[in-house]
């Protein structure tokens, strides 16, 4: 009797403590990325667990069944609920909301954040959005952003507009997972050449000025290209693409995750060949290679790298005659731009509690870039047989260093983030004269094509070897006073200084810039996902060293050759506010921002009394404008995308010459050249519910007209363009068109033109009616 009633007892205290053991991992159904700190819950219960870094999870609870039901849910992702039996390993993908207004971003304060918390304008461009649009150049979808225009100058070449007129000033900053692409002081136009497009997993752009954050050059704005990481399942993909103009390209990607090692390596190789526009062969590879591991569940080590070779032909900018009857020859079949890029990084995060974690990285970038550009070549209409031409390679390499903490803490739910960085790069330049024969047109006052006569490296233009240093500490403290107003203060030091040898005057020295940038922002929940926010942030961006060490123009041959040593740092400062809201049970989303950056010490090239032209730091500009994006979702199988900007680009003070002679000195009241006042893009998509994996979308581009010079004399008409998109995914195998400039538009990217009456416009076509077409094939596998 008594091993009965001890036996009966053992099995009531075992069932009493009975575990059921819920693991496993969740997972981005896009990306196949795993999700950190998703939510599993117990089902009408407030029992559960979160997601770790590696978006693993275990949880055990006293519960005496063969099943229950736990929901899965994360921000900026559709909730899921299973019924799941006990100790099954669950691998669980979730599929990203489209209509989710509290996704997280990271570009705001290098550290993720709610979107409804930061007080920037910002965007984020999705793993789905850029899957579906097979984007052959980033610009097709770095202009789905709201006020933002990435200029296409053909072959991946681009310029970049973000509450900036259309130039090439270094007043936009281009991040890869955080990190510069290029150090303060190189020239970073044209840096998304090295990007590799398909590693790509979303987009941040942030527009207004981020100093506070990131330093130098993040006036006009920062975009952020977050990469792939590992998958949580083994994936793969791979596919082609081509057009009728000659251009293919194939890609790959493939990730896996290993016991405590991730890995993900995606790369693209790509072709031109005898193109719509004479002189535009071009060659690129990249590879991102990505590993992962996870010491522990609070500790993980991270390495990047990528390598990137590009080589292409520059076709020179056409005049009016060439451009509008379509003949896209080019008069300069010798230039070229050529670059080799290696960029690594090393990661150590480490996760001391829920509320505290701290990253250390260490980088290294190595670029060469040679160029025989098109820009530098320089007709003299009063004589037209001259012309000049230019050689140049500028390359560099860097090592350095990033460390950040951050701190939750529950008073005021505030929270910290502490961090520096330092940057060494030595940086080796050198340019020479090339001699030009020119060839007239029949007319005698147009260029048909240019020739090298001799390459004259006894001329230098330029010649300079200096090593950058740059260094900062920055520091940001947000909290919240009163329930549903939060405030977000910052402050950012940097130093640039660089050693110098000038080759061309056997001088040898150093100089620096500093400067405090400071931010203050507040966001306030109206509650309903509605919410106000408003800003006040300051930017700069120093000359570069290109620009610093040309030669400034002589007033007699013999005088002493000086250079650009005395030029100061552009200064901006940004007044914003804006709001959001959802409407229709968030089918429906509205954000909007109003704006006013000013601008001292812009760069100028200055007309001297002699007729020649130097830079001067002396410019100030005005820019104000509204940025509006719309999102709305009526029903499953249709979104619709709509967003733009409406902005004045003026020059406050901005004196151009001291010749007294010229017609105009001052600009001061004109609006600035390149500046188109409207810029809009829009979007729908129809996903049929009568053929599933079938996707089309019609897109449509609109830029207004600008102002071909600074007299605003003569105004290009800007263009409209529509884009549409198909594809269809059947298992494995993807099959897509994307058909850009539907309607076979003629129009230019960019227009310009002297202030005298005697100017030629010059213009950058775009590509006639292109057909793209791919297929692809995507492998998921399974944990």
């Amino acid at each position: 009797m008594k091993k009965i009633l001890l036996t009966l007892f053992l099995l009531i205290g075992f069932s009493a403590n009975a575990q059921f053991v819920i693991q496993g991992q969740v997972f981005d159904s896009q990306t196949q990325e795993s999700i950190v700190g998703a939510t599993i819950q117990l089902v009408e219960t407030t029992k559960g667990t979160v997601t770790n870094a590696d978006g693993t999870f275990k949880y055990e609870t006293n519960i005496d069944s063969d099943s229950i039901d736990i929901k899965i849910s994360s921000i900026g992702y559709e909730s899921k609920t299973m019924t799941i039996t006990n100790g099954q390993y669950l691998s669980i993908s979730i599929q990203p909301s489209f209509g989710e207004l509290q996704s997280i971003v990271v570009t705001a304060n290098r550290d993720a954040a709610l979107r409804t918390e930061s007080p920037v304008a910002i965007s984020k461009l999705s793993s789905r959005l850029i899957d579906e649009t097979k984007p052959t150049s980033v610009y097709e979808i770095v202009n789905k952003t709201p006020g933002v225009l990435m200029v296409n100058l053909n072959n991946e070449q681009h310029s970049m507009s973000i509450r900036q007129p259309m130039n090439y000033s270094g007043y936009s900053l281009y991040l890869e997972d955080g990190l510069p692409i290029r150090p303060l002081g190189v020239f970073n136009h044209n840096a998304l050449l090295e990007i590799n497009q398909f590693a790509i997993s979303s987009i941040e752009v942030v527009k207004g000025p981020v100093s506070s954050i990131y330093g130098a050059e993040a006036v006009g704005g920062a975009i952020n290209f977050i990469t792939q990481r590992p998958t949580a399942v083994p994936t793969a993909r791979i596919g082609v693409q081509f057009d009728q103009f000659g251009y293919r390209r194939l890609q790959f990607g493939a990730g896996a995750k290993i016991g405590k090692l991730g890995v993900y390596i995606g790369g693209l190789t790509s072709t031109q060949k005898d193109s719509w526009l004479d002189n535009s062969d071009y060659d690129k590879t990249s590879v991102n290679v990505r590993l992962d591991y996870h010491f522990t569940p609070k500790t993980r080590l991270i390495a990047t790298t990528v390598y990137g070779n590009y080589d292409s032909q520059t076709s020179k900018s056409a005049d009016s005659i060439a451009f509008y009857n379509r003949e896209y020859s080019s008069t300069s079949a010798f230039t070229y731009r050529k670059s080799e890029v290696t960029r690594s990084r090393l990661t150590l995060e480490h996760d001391w509690s829920v509320n505290s974690k701290t990253s250390v990285t260490v980088f290294n970038r190595f670029n060469s870039m040679g160029q025989l550009p098109s820009y530098r070549i320089t007709w003299n209409a009063i004589d037209p047989t001259v012309a000049t031409g230019e050689k140049n390679e500028n390359s560099f390499q860097s090592y350095g260093v990033l460390a950040q903490h951050s701190y939750n803490f529950d008073f005021l739910d505030s929270k910290l983030i502490i961090g520096g960085m330092y940057d060494y790069s030595p940086n080796d330049y050198w340019a020479y004269q090339l001699d030009l024969n020119v060839n007239l047109r029949a007319d005698g006052t147009s260029v048909e094509e240019y020739t090298i006569k001799e390459e004259r490296p006894d001329i230098k233009v330029s010649e300079y070897d200096a090593i950058i240093q740059s260094s900062a500490a920055y520091v940001q403290y947000d909290f919240e006073p009163i329930k549903k107003l939060r405030f977000s203060l910052g402050m950012r030091y940097d130093r640039m200084s660089f050693e110098y040898d000038n080759f061309l005057d056997q001088t040898d020295g150093n100089k620096s810039y500093s400067q405090f940038t400071p931010k203050v922002g507040l966001t306030y929940d109206l509650g309903n996902d509605k919410g106000l926010y408003a800003n006040y942030a300051q930017g700069f961006s120093p000359p570069s060293l290109t620009t610093i060490f040309r030669p400034r123009p002589k007033e007699n041959v013999d005088d002493p050759t000086e250079f650009y040593y005395d030029l100061d740092p552009a200064v901006f400062k940004n007044y914003e506010v804006g709001g959001w809201a959802a409407f229709w049970e968030n089918k429906l989303y509205i954000d909007v921002a109003l704006y006013q950056l000013m601008g001292q010490n812009e760069l100028i090239s200055m007309r001297l009394p002699n007729g020649s032209y130097e830079y001067r730091s002396a410019g100030e500009t005005l820019h104000r404008g509204i940025e509006v994006g719309l999102t709305l979702r009526p029903v499953k199988q249709i979104l619709i995308r709509t967003g733009g900007t409406y902005a004045l680009h003026r020059f406050e003070e901005f004196q151009i010459s001291a010749l007294e002679s010229d017609d105009v000195q001052n600009l001061s009241g004109f609006e600035m050249p390149s500046a188109p006042n409207w810029i809009w893009n829009s979007e729908i998509n129809y996903y049929p519910k009568w053929a599933k994996g079938l996707r089309t979308a019609l897109e449509w581009q609109y830029v207004s007209g600008w102002y071909e010079n600074q007299v605003n004399t003569l105004k290009y008409e800007g263009y409209n363009l529509l884009n549409f998109r198909i594809g269809y995914q059947w298992k494995g195998i993807e099959v897509f068109t994307n058909v850009m400039n539907l309607t076979d538009e003629l129009y230019a990217t960019t227009v310009s033109r002297g202030n005298t009456s005697t100017s030629i416009a010059t213009f950058t076509p775009s590509a006639p009616r292109t057909f793209m077409m791919g297929i692809q094939y995507n492998f998921v596998g399974k944990k």
